[in-house]
């Protein structure tokens, strides 16, 4: 392995582990269900909606980034041994 490669793969780890920890950050999406429907409930007011949502906002802009290097750095630890002298 070269150096490319444990880079590459310490890479792949760091970034997968804090995709999985921000993914358990996000709030869980509420599926509505038909009592909630029938019954008039609602659990959400409008300071936790708009409060919620710039957070959200944010947590899944970081995600869809880090699921971008994660795909990038993955096809280069893949390409990186084709091109390198062994």
């Amino acid at each position: 392995m070269s150096v490319l490669e444990i880079i590459g793969g310490i890479v792949l780890l760091i970034v997968s582990v804090i995709i999985v920890l921000i993914c358990l950050a996000q709030e869980q999406k509420s599926q509505d269900s038909m009592t909630a429907a029938l019954t008039g409930a609602s659990s959400d007011s409008f300071y936790g909606k708009n409060e919620g949502r710039s957070k959200e906002a944010i947590l899944n802009k970081i995600t869809r980034a880090l699921g971008i290097i994660l795909f990038i750095a993955t096809l280069a630890v893949n390409i990186i041994p084709l091109f390198t002298d062994k």
